[in-house]
């Protein structure tokens, strides 16, 4: 009797050993979000994330400490020097307040490095509510223009809204 590939003993081997890579799409979609460990924030939109480096928060940008050429954005927009260093200052403690030492669940967008090779992520506190989001709504932190994001349009809106609500630098 001639046997056949699929009546070899190898290749039901090799066949069972394959078999749980493929897993079905439902199965994966139904994994939960890894979380992550927060040891540390250097400024309101960068924070150090166990396991990964430095990590950005996508889409906004939050004034320096210190004086620097990213400046110019928010003094067209009349914002003077002093309220931008309060800011920076506000916005650290907002961050530091609500994820260091902490976990956080991170999401991605297209780009997942920016050009100094950090992380991009949107950050989302374990109760669910969205970093990034509440910088902006707390006028802690303006939509970084330059790149386009999936939350663009979201995070212009949150900005103007707390523009009009004259929050954080908004107050001037």
């Amino acid at each position: 009797m001639r046997r056949t590939l699929l009546s070899h003993p190898w290749f039901l081997f090799c066949a069972l050993l394959l078999l749980p890579t493929f897993v079905p799409a439902p199965a994966l979609a139904a994994a939960p979000p890894r979380l992550y460990s927060v040891t540390w924030v250097y400024d309101g939109d960068t924070i150090e994330v166990t396991g990964l480096g430095k990590v950005r928060l996508i889409g906004i940008d939050v004034p320096e400490e210190t004086a620097s050429a990213r400046d110019d954005y928010f003094a067209r927009q009349g914002i003077p020097d002093k309220v931008l260093r309060r800011t920076a200052k506000q916005a650290l403690a907002y961050t530091i307040g609500r994820v260091k030492g902490n976990s956080v669940r991170l999401k991605f967008d297209s780009e997942r490095r920016d050009r100094h090779g950090r992380i991009l992520a949107y950050v989302y506190l374990l109760d669910g509510r969205f970093l990034n989001r509440l910088l902006l709504d707390e006028g802690l932190a303006v939509v970084y223009r330059r790149f386009d994001f999936r939350l663009k349009k979201e995070f212009l809106a949150a900005e103007a809204a707390a523009r009009e609500g004259r929050k954080g630098m908004w107050v001037y």
